[in-house]
This record gives structure tokens, sequence and C-alpha cells, in this order.
């Protein structure tokens, strides 16, 4: 890769992200960090306002943009796979929104990148969630979204029933599963709660049904009690 292209991919990848480490662009760079370091001091020589220093991460200024890109075939063909398949898998809002986000890259593509994507040969059925499941994992990821607690009613491996208040976190997929991470305050502890199990689920209203984020309660904190070191690293860098 030429160093003019290097550079530019280094802008790209740092102003798709809250932050990014020089330990990640020297990975999809396939160069050393020393080299990172040296690029990004030249990019800010040149005015290219990145935040940050060697050790903690980058960042770009407020305010700074470049032109939009255009996509390449290969890029395009990720794109419409990427899409067919969350359709199935997303909840209907996100199924909705990622459709016409699908539609509006692909309208100012070339004509014969836009053929060459839209015939992309991977295909998802539609046999993926059901729609009450569907209905229920955007109930869940609105709540988590808007820090407003929920209450579920629930029924554990062995069918037992029980009701939970919880502090939804985030939603996680498994491969035809989806789950709720979540702080449970009758249990005091991080628990995951698989969505198909979810009889009902209630948002609590007022000003109690909405939570802070507190130490020791969040997201990130399930995650380094949860997730291996190498698995925290690379979803620190996704954004």
């Amino acid at each position: 890769m030429r160093r003019a292209d290097r550079l530019f991919q280094i802008v790209q990848l740092i102003r798709g992200r809250r932050l990014t480490t020089a330990a990640f662009l020297a990975q999809r760079l396939e160069v050393s960090e020393r080299t990172i370091y040296r690029d990004v001091a030249d990019l800010q020589h040149q005015s290219v306002p990145i935040e940050g220093e060697a050790g903690v991460g980058y960042r770009l200024g407020a305010g700074f943009d470049l032109p939009p890109l255009m996509f390449s075939v290969d890029e395009a063909r990720a794109l419409v796979a990427s899409v067919r398949m969350a359709q199935v898998w997303q909840d209907p809002a996100l199924a909705r929104a990622s459709q016409v986000a699908l539609g509006k890259i692909l309208s100012v593509l070339p004509v014969a990148a836009r053929a060459a994507a839209q015939s992309m040969a991977v295909y998802a059925p539609p046999t993926g969630l059901e729609p009450a499941v569907q209905a229920t994992l955007q109930t869940l990821r609105e709540a988590a979204q808007a820090h407003r607690k929920l209450r579920l009613q629930y029924s554990d491996a062995q069918g037992q029933p029980s009701e939970r208040t919880v502090r939804p976190l985030g939603c996680f997929y498994w491969g035809k599963v989806w789950t709720l991470v979540a702080w449970c305050e009758a249990r005091q502890a991080f628990r995951s709660f698989r969505i198909d199990r979810m009889a009902a689920v209630q948002a609590v209203e007022g000003a109690g049904g909405v939570f802070r984020d507190e130490p020791g309660k969040t997201l990130a904190d399930f995650l380094r009690e949860a997730a291996p070191p190498e698995v925290m690293a690379k979803w620190s860098q996704e954004g």
C-alpha cells in the first residue's frame, strides 16, 4: 500500500470510531505501531484535527469531515448480504431502517456496480425470529437505548416463572437466539435472559423508571467480567 493511501485509510478508520488505538490501526493496515505513530503525527502537522496520543487512542476533532466515499463492488455486495441476513434476525424497526439505508447507498452507485451488488448470491429465507420475539426485541433495544427499566415475566430453563425488574443493557445474538443482558435488581447482579422465554415485558413508568449508569452496573462492567481480554479488545474498537 502506498503511504498516501495508508494515510487516507488511517483517517477513514479513525473517523468511524469513538476511539481508535494505534494497535488496531497497525493490525488493520499491516504495519508497525511505530509507523502509525509517525503517520498520525504527519497528519496532525498537515492540519488534520486528530486528537489523542500514543498509548491512549485517537479520534477526529468535532466539525471535521470528508466528502462521502464511493463503495467498491465488493463493499456494496457485502452490504447487500449483511442487510439480507440482518432483516431476518433484527427487530422490525431496525430491519426497515437497514433496508432504507441500503437503498440510499445503492442509489448512488454506478449502474453496473448496483446490478452486481443486487445480484449477490447470498440470501436469508424468512424463517428467522417469530413476530412476537421480534416485537419484544425492539422493546428491549429501545429501552436499553433510553435507559428505561423493565419488568419481565420470565421462565428459566426448568420452566420456573419469575418476575424481575431489570436495567436493560444490551441485546446479544447467539445464532437463532437473542438474549438480553441486564442488571437484575432482585439478584443485584448481571443476568442474561433469553428473549424467547419472556412471557411479558413492560416498561417501568414515571421518574423511577429511568436509570443512570452506575459504577459496577454498566454494560462495560459486564463485558469486563464476562468476556475474555481478546474479545474486549476487539469490541472496544468497534465503535
